[in-house]
């Protein structure tokens, strides 16, 4: 049996399921959706094959012609096909015990791509057909299109804001507590969420000390409130808070996370009759991914685009041997924070490889390690022209979650996009099987950048 989500989004006071899986005589009650006044959903176990379904709404039999539709001479019914779920390629932890497949891949003593024989989605680059690539993104681009805001709202939970009224010095120490890079604002005094804290602001805090010790100046205080920090990094550069409404499409989500260069979208829901509005979740590009890798785990075959190796998809960022948009930066576990800083702020980019003089992947810096220096205050003392990162990653707790994955050119992006469903892992670095020998690198974001490409 498979679980299956069914979903009816056009209002209602009581809405009903009823199928050929029921013998249409038995009748599921869909439940509303928190945060929505027009959707409701229930989840059936059904075996494999094709069913066909229609909803009871208020006392009307109704069909959702947003979903797949037949007509017969019973009637027109919605229609559903569940699939019998696929083996999935088989993954082998990598020395440091983050998932790697095992496959053979680039060569860079010779350059050249070695067919493997083991068991992967793909074993050999195969060229990648226009049609594959467009069915690939039409597909994925109405599903996501078909789905809103509210279906990423987990049942149970908890999602954080901090008052813009504490402390610099308190904020950061509770996103390190809490494991958040990023976090909205609530400001009392409007009753309004007012902004978003993010990792980014802690480098831009931490670089700014730095500063006035170089210059014997202290006009950059950690106990001032965040509000007032705020205020003076925004006079130049302020835009309005990026929101979201649950009823928004998941394909809005996206495409206005990647317009506003931003990591992640708070999801707001004003009752009515009140201005106050009540924070529903905070959804980034790890949450949207999740939720297509679930829902396509068992139909692969209907995203031909995700059997290809990344080694012909055009996605992420390669050493400059094998080419691309940009090349792959890298650095020695020996860079200084200042310098690895001012790398990720200067480039755009969220994480830097750290190899060693071969090339050999040692770890990865993430701008969401500046959070580490907060614990015990540990950013009062550090000199970030004088700590490396090696150091700096000594206070990085790298034993509660992965922090980044590892495939190898040959993996499928199904495989890459399996690894990136992990909500620990925003990047997985592509290496060279056996060596780890460091080739390029892929991030949610060029995900979402592959598929809202030529359809946003």
């Amino acid at each position: 049996m498979v679980h299956t989500h069914f979903v009816w989004s056009h209002g209602g006071r009581q809405v009903f399921l009823c199928g050929d899986f029921t013998a249409w005589i038995k009748y599921h009650q869909m439940v509303s959706v928190e945060g929505s006044s027009t959707t409701f959903m229930t989840i059936c176990d059904l075996p494999p094959g094709v069913h066909k379904f229609k909803f009871l709404v208020d006392g009307v039999w109704r069909i959702d012609e947003m979903q797949p539709v037949v007509e017969d001479e019973y009637g027109v019914n919605n229609v559903v096909v569940v699939q019998q779920p696929e083996l999935l390629p088989q993954m082998f932890p990598g020395p440091d015990g983050l998932p790697v497949m095992q496959i053979d891949g680039y060569d860079h003593r010779n350059q050249a791509n070695v067919a493997s024989t083991s068991g992967s989605v793909l074993n050999e680059e195969v060229e990648i057909t226009g049609d594959d690539r467009e069915t690939t993104m039409r597909r994925l681009f109405k599903h996501l299109l078909s789905y809103k805001a509210y279906d990423l709202i987990p049942e149970s939970g908890k999602v954080f804001a901090l008052d813009d009224s504490m402390t610099v010095e308190e904020a950061f120490l509770v996103m390190h507590e809490e494991g958040l890079a990023v976090t909205p604002l609530w400001n009392a005094a409007n009753l309004q969420i007012s902004g978003m804290l993010t990792a980014s602001d802690f480098i831009m805090f931490l670089i700014e000390i730095q500063r006035n010790r170089a210059m014997a100046t202290n006009n950059v205080n950690p106990f001032s409130t965040i509000s007032a920090w705020k205020e003076g990094k925004l006079q130049l550069q302020r835009r309005p808070l990026i929101q979201i409404h649950p009823d928004d499409s998941l394909n809005n989500v996206a495409v206005r996370i990647l317009e506003n260069h931003i990591s992640s979208i708070p999801v707001l829901y004003v009752l009515e009759g009140s201005t106050c509005p009540m924070l529903l979740h905070v959804i980034c590009l790890s949450g949207l991914l999740e939720h297509i890798h679930r829902h396509f785990e068992h139909r692969i075959a209907y995203l031909p685009l995700l059997q290809h190796s990344i080694g012909v998809v055009p996605i992420g960022t390669w050493i400059r041997e094998i080419g691309g948009a940009r090349e792959l930066k890298t650095i020695s576990p020996n860079c200084l924070l200042n310098d690895a800083y001012r790398l990720l702020i200067d480039e755009h980019i969220s994480s830097v490889p750290i190899v060693d003089d071969n090339r050999t992947l040692i770890n990865v810096f993430c701008r969401s390690d500046v959070l580490s220096l907060a614990k015990n205050n540990a950013y009062v003392h550090a000199q970030l022209d004088q700590t490396t990162v090696s150091q700096a990653l000594q206070l990085v707790d790298t034993n509660t979650r992965s922090r980044y994955g590892i495939c190898t050119r040959s993996d499928s992006l199904y495989t890459v996009i399996g690894l990136l469903s992990d909500p620990g892992i925003r990047r997985v670095v592509v290496v060279e099987a056996g060596t780890r020998y460091v080739l390029g690198l892929i991030t949610l974001r060029d995900i979402f950048s592959l598929i809202f490409r030529d359809f946003s």
